[in-house]
C-alpha cells in the first residue's frame, strides 16, 4: 500500500472534549503584509473578492494567528473567507476554548476555510498541542470538533511515515478506598 494514513481524534489524546476558541469566528480579520492587491472590490457581478498579500503576512482573528510569506484570500458574497498561505514554513496558532492551551501547526502550504473552521497543512506538516505532536505530509484539522487526520502522502520512503508523540496524562487519584 503506497499510502499510510492515520486518523486521530484529539479526544483520544486527552480526556474530555474541548473546542477551539468559539468567539474567534465573531471577531474581525486583521491582515498585515508588505504588499497587497485586491480584485473585485465592488463585487457588482457577485464574484468572490480576491486579495493577495505578500511579504511577512500575518492574519489575526481573535486568538487565531496565521503567518506566511504569501497569502491568497477569497471572500464570497456571504463574507466567508478561504485563505491559502505559502511559506517556509507557514504557521498557525489558536487558543482552545476555555483553556490556557493552544493548537499550533506548520507546513509549506496551508489552506484555511473560515466557514468550516478547518485548516489543512501540506508538506512538512506538523500539528502540536502541549507536548503532543503529529507529523506527516498532510494534516487536516477541524477546529470546531478538534478532529484531525494525518497522511504521509504517496512517498514510499521510510522517512515519510506518519509520526506521533503522545504524552501520558496524569491519572487522578481515587480518594475513596
Amino acid at each position: 500500500m503506497r499510502y499510510a494514513s492515520a486518523i486521530f481524534f484529539l479526544g483520544v489524546l486527552s480526556a474530555g472534549s474541548v473546542l477551539a476558541e468559539r468567539a474567534d469566528s465573531d471577531k474581525p480579520v486583521h491582515l498585515e503584509a508588505d504588499r497587497a492587491t485586491v480584485e473585485n472590490t465592488g463585487r457588482s457581478n457577485s464574484k468572490d473578492r480576491i486579495s493577495v498579500f505578500t511579504g511577512n503576512v500575518v492574519l489575526t482573528q481573535g486568538t487565531l494567528v496565521i503567518r506566511s510569506d504569501k497569502m491568497v484570500v477569497r471572500e464570497n458574497a456571504n463574507g466567508f473567507q478561504n485563505a491559502t498561505a505559502y511559506g517556509n514554513l507557514v504557521s498557525f496558532r489558536q487558543k482552545r476554548d476555555g483553556m490556557d492551551e493552544y493548537i499550533e501547526g506548520w507546513g509549506e502550504r496551508m489552506e484555511y476555510d473560515s466557514a468550516a473552521d478547518k485548516v489543512e497543512l501540506f508538506n512538512q506538516a506538523r500539528l502540536k498541542r502541549g507536548l503532543d505532536e503529529v507529523h506527516g505530509d498532510y494534516i487536516s484539522y477541524n477546529a470546531t470538533t478538534e478532529f484531525f487526520q494525518v497522511n504521509n502522502g504517496i512517498k514510499t520512503k521510510s522517512d515519510s511515515r506518519v509520526r506521533a508523540v503522545i504524552q501520558p496524562k496524569k491519572k487522578k487519584k481515587n480518594l475513596n478506598p
